[in-house]
C-alpha cells in the first residue's frame, strides 16, 4: 500500500519531523517496516497496509505536536509508537473512541451498545431520532478504524432526495453537488480530525464523498462505508449499496424512520425494507436509539417526544 501526506511548508518544521540526520524516519522504517520518501512537498509511505496506516498516524501526531511547539527525540517517538498499539486495545475494552482531536464517550447505555455493535459487525443499521448520536458515532468509529489500519478509506454517501438524485442539474462538480447533503457528516469530521488532515485525506482518496446514485457498479474493499439518511432510499438503492461491499469492508447505515421524505408509502423506504428482511442474519447488527439517547439541547428531546405522542394519537384515531 502507498499513501502520501503533505509536509510542512517551512524547512524548520520539516527538520523537526525528520529528526537529526533523518533519525526519526529511520526509526519508523526499522520499527514498522515501511519506506518513507520526501518528494515535492509530500511524504510518501510504502509498505503493508496496517503498518502504513500506523506510520501515517504516528507522523500525523508528530506534526500536530510540532505545530504546538513540541519537539521529538528518538525515545519519545518509540513511546508514541508503543502507545498507539496499546491504545487500540484499551479503547476497545473501555468502549471509548479516541479520534485525533476528541475523546468520545458514549453518553447512554444504548450508545455504548451501538459503538460495540459497529466494532463487532460488518454491517450495522443505526436508527433513531435526531440528536441520538447515530451518525456522529458512526463517523467516530470510521475515523477510529482508519486510525488503527483496519480500513484504508472512508466512503460517505447519502441520498439526495430533494434533487430526485438528478444531481447533474445542480451547479458545480460532483463534490459541490453533494456537499450540502453531507454537511452533518462534515461537521462531525471537523470535530475529530484537523483541517489539514481532512484536506490530505480528500486529496489522496482516503476520504471519498459520493452521492448514492454514483455508487452503482463499485466494489468497496477495505472501506468503512456510511450511508446517512437511509430512510430516504428505495429498496433498490439500498440493495445496490449493500451489494457493493468488498473484502474487509464495514458499513453503517443510519436513518430516522419517522422522517421519511419519499413520496408514497412509508413502507417504500429502503431502510424499512432492509431491516425487515435482513433481521437475524449473523454479522448484521440493528440498533434502535430512542429519545432517551438524545444528547442535543434539552428541548430536542421534548420536541421529539411531543411529535411521537401526536403520531400515536393520530394513528390511534384512524
Amino acid at each position: 500500500m502507498r499513501t502520501e501526506i503533505h509536509l510542512p511548508p517551512d524547512v524548520e518544521r520539516q527538520r523537526l519531523l525528520f529528526g537529526p540526520n533523518d533519525s526519526h524516519f529511520r526509526l519508523l522504517k526499522a520499527e514498522l517496516g515501511v519506506n518513507l520518501v520526501a518528494r515535492k512537498g509530500r511524504l510518501i509511505i510504502d509498505g503493508d497496509e496496517a503498518n502504513v496506516a500506523r506510520a501515517l498516524n504516528v507522523v500525523e501526531r508528530m506534526l500536530e505536536a510540532i505545530d504546538k511547539g513540541q519537539a521529538f527525540v528518538a525515545e519519545e517517538l518509540s513511546t508514541l509508537m508503543e502507545r498507539h498499539g496499546e491504545e487500540a486495545e484499551r479503547n476497545r475494552a473501555s468502549g471509548v473512541i479516541f479520534t485525533d482531536r476528541l475523546r468520545i464517550t458514549a453518553r447512554t447505555p444504548n450508545q455504548a451498545t451501538y459503538i460495540n455493535m459497529m466494532r463487532d459487525n460488518s454491517l450495522v443499521f443505526g436508527m433513531g431520532p435526531a440528536g441520538s448520536g447515530k451518525t456522529y458515532l458512526a463517523v467516530a468509529c470510521a475515523v477510529e478504524a482508519l486510525r488503527y489500519g483496519e480500513v484504508k478509506r472512508i466512503v460517505l454517501t447519502r441520498p439526495a432526495v430533494e434533487a430526485g438524485e438528478h444531481l447533474g442539474f445542480l451547479p458545480g462538480d460532483m463534490r459541490e453537488k453533494v456537499d450540502p447533503y453531507l454537511k452533518p457528516i462534515y461537521d462531525a469530521l471537523d470535530d475529530m480530525i484537523s483541517r489539514w488532515q481532512l484536506l490530505n485525506y480528500t486529496e489522496t482518496g482516503v476520504l471519498e464523498v459520493a452521492p448514492l446514485a454514483y455508487m452503482r457498479g463499485r466494489t468497496l474493499a477495505r472501506s468503512f462505508v456510511i450511508l446517512d439518511e437511509a430512510q430516504n432510499t428505495t429498496p433498490g438503492q439500498m440493495k445496490m449499496l449493500l451489494t457493493r461491499l468488498g473484502e474487509q469492508s464495514r458499513c453503517v447505515v443510519t436513518g430516522d424512520l419517522t422522517q421519511v421524505d419519499l413520496t408514497g408509502n412509508r413502507l417504500d423506504s429502503g431502510l424499512v425494507h432492509a431491516t425487515r428482511i435482513l433481521k437475524g442474519i449473523k454479522g448484521i447488527g440493528m440498533m434502535h436509539l430512542t429519545g432517551d439517547d438524545i444528547v442535543r439541547h434539552r428541548l430536542v428531546r421534548e420536541i421529539v417526544a411531543a411529535y411521537d405522542r401526536d403520531d400515536s394519537a393520530n394513528n390511534g384515531s384512524e
